[in-house]
Formats: structure tokens, sequence, C-alpha cells
């Protein structure tokens, strides 16, 4: 029985590593994914807003209104991670990652707009303040002993709450609650940060039996929701830090 009982803890601690092994390498592919999408994002945005053919696609400089391809651009996102996160069973690798790269550079067009708005120096201050929060909050989520699936429960309903709330705003235009709302949001997306790294490292503990393209494409729909966490915990800072030009 004592034999017996070692070889269990010889083959526990044997899984366990293999289980960390495989994660790791997960979470490398996932960021990898993230930093080429954000790196995609970046590359346009500048290329529109320095273009001023290229901006007037999207923005009617007469009147200061969204051009029809303006409001396509900035609705079309929402409608690709719906079609990401619905046809991932459907969808092969190559076709996922042509839609996550459509999706960086869409992403790119409609945030070209921030760099008319704010100055370029505010914009990288809140970049590198966005980056260095994403990344305490990752690396805490990746690291962490304590099950953050209740934690992430809460900021899930909170970010219902945050939708609900812009909405209701956007119709009152109060700017104190345009304040608050920012704020919350920092909150949420930084919680959710930690959240979804966590989960992220559980689905890739279990993904040594998955086949190759299978790895891939749960890989590329991580990079998504971290890029999401990412842009959106940016913009809310920049609500309240940005200088307007």
């Amino acid at each position: 029985m004592i034999e017996q009982s070692g070889n269990r803890g010889f083959f526990t601690a044997q899984q366990g590593t293999q289980d960390v092994t495989v994660a790791k390498s997960f979470m490398t592919q996932v960021f990898g994914w993230m930093t080429l999408a954000m790196f995609v994002t970046a590359v346009t945005a500048y290329w529109f807003s320095s273009s001023e053919s290229l901006i007037s696609s999207l923005r009617n400089v007469e009147t200061g209104g969204m051009t029809m391809l303006g409001w396509i651009v900035m609705l079309a996102p929402l409608g690709f991670v719906l079609l990401m996160s619905l046809g991932f069973q459907r969808l092969s690798p190559a076709i996922l990652t042509l839609l996550f790269i459509s999706f960086s550079v869409l992403m790119g067009m409609s945030l070209s707009f921030i760099l008319l708005v704010y100055t370029l120096a505010s914009v990288y201050k809140t970049f590198a303040i966005t980056a260095a929060m994403f990344g305490i909050m990752a690396f805490t989520g990746y690291t962490t002993k304590t099950d953050l699936t209740k934690f992430g429960s809460l900021m899930m309903m909170g970010l219902v709450g945050l939708v609900v709330a812009m909405v209701v705003n956007f119709f009152l235009n109060s700017g104190t609650m345009d304040y608050i709302i920012s704020i919350i949001g920092v909150l949420i997306f930084t919680g959710l940060t930690a959240y979804d790294v966590q989960r992220l490292k559980r689905i890739g503990a279990g993904t040594g039996e998955q086949g190759e393209a299978d790895v891939k494409k749960l890989s590329i729909l991580g990079a998504l929701t971290l890029y999401l966490d990412f842009i959106n915990l940016f913009l809310f800072l920049l609500r309240f830090l940005g200088d307007r030009k």
C-alpha cells in the first residue's frame, strides 16, 4: 500500500508538471496573438489618423459627422466578436485567424479618432499606464492560488450594469455620471483582466490532449478576450487622463 501511494504521488506530480508546461505554452500563444493584434491596431490607427484622405472616408470633414463607412467601422467589430465566439466550432483556424486580424484592423480604424481628439503625449501616457496595470493584473491572475470565479462573476454583473449606465447617460449627457462611469469601468476591466488570465490558464492546462487546430483556435479566442480587456481599460482611463487638443 505504501508503494502504491508513493507511485500515485509520483504520477500526480508528473501530471501537475505537464499541466503547468502545457498551460504556459498555451498562454504564450495567447499573449503572442494579443500582441500581434495590438500592433496591427496601433499601426492602423496611426496610419488613418495621419492621412486626411483616409480619415475623411470615415468622417465628413464639413459636418463632423460619421460617413456610412465610418458607422460600419464603428459597429463591425461587435459583429466580428460575435461571429468568432459563436462560430468557434465551425470556423477553421485559418478563417478564425483572418477574422481576428481583420477585427484588429477595424479596431485600429475606429480608434484613429482618438488621435484626432487627444494629444499624442496623453495617449502615450495613458497607454503606458494601461500596460502597467494590465501587466500587474495579468501576473496576479496567473500566479494567484485564490479562485477568482466568484470575483469574475461579480465583475461580469458589474459590466452589465456599466453598459446600462452608459446607455442611460447617452441620453442624460451628464459629465459627473460620465466621470463615475469611467472610474467604475477602470475597476471592472482591471478585475476582469486577472479573472480572464486565470480562466485562460486553466483552459490551457486542459489542452494537452487536444489537436493543434483546436489549441490554436482557443488561443485566438483567449487573445481576443484579453485584447478587449486591454482596449476597454485604455479607453476608460483615457476618458479622464487624456488631454484634448
